[in-house]
């Protein structure tokens, strides 16, 4: 019985040492920074300067759409980086100075996806008087139906916020996505 206790301890011991080495040492960042990458930088910044976004919450987006995956393809049929529809693309095109130069084959594109996606979160950031959350429940969920929530009293105070958010998948996408922004800066600086 006493083997057992002694042994336990020495494992239990043993655990605690090799976390907090891990923890402490190199090993956490290199974790961090797998969990959250850091890929196509100089599309992110680029984008993010001519947008008025902090390069953190693009990435953070990112990451929350598609883990930086450059092939994804959501439920929703939404494409690339930044998760963006083909009508919400098409729609894009015709907002966008530039946009009659790409075709839909272009929305896997890492350059032209943070483009027209950095660009949507800027449309709906002015849409939205500049409040995040409101902006980023419209990425996720659609404006039109976000627009509903804001004339809905059980949802919002003032029209212009959310109280509640009635979607749970939208209501942890920006959370997510918030989380991720101060991961980002933490991490990376941005």
């Amino acid at each position: 019985m006493k083997k057992k206790k002694r042994l336990r301890f020495w494992i239990c011991l043993l655990v605690i040492l090799v976390g907090a080495v891990f923890a402490v040492g190199k090993g956490y960042r290199l974790l961090m920074e797998n969990m959250y990458p850091l890929l196509y930088t100089e599309y992110i910044e680029e984008e993010a300067a001519k947008n008025g976004l902090e390069p953190s919450f693009l990435c953070a987006v990112i990451r929350t759409e598609s883990k930086f995956d450059t092939k994804a393809v959501s439920h929703a049929d939404a494409h690339g980086l930044m998760q963006i529809t083909p009508d919400t693309f098409d729609w894009l095109k015709t907002k966008l100075q530039d946009g009659d130069l790409y075709t839909e084959e272009d929305i896997y594109d890492p350059k032209v996806n943070i483009h027209f996606g950095a660009g949507y979160l800027r449309y709906l950031l002015d849409r939205y008087d500049g409040i995040k959350e409101t902006a980023l429940c419209a990425y996720n969920a659609g404006p039109g139906r976000v627009d509903g929530w804001l004339e809905t009293p059980a949802y919002s105070d003032d029209g212009r916020t959310l109280t509640v958010i009635p979607f749970e998948e939208t209501e942890n996408y920006v959370d997510a996505v918030l989380r991720s922004e101060t991961v980002y800066k933490d991490l990376y600086g941005l």
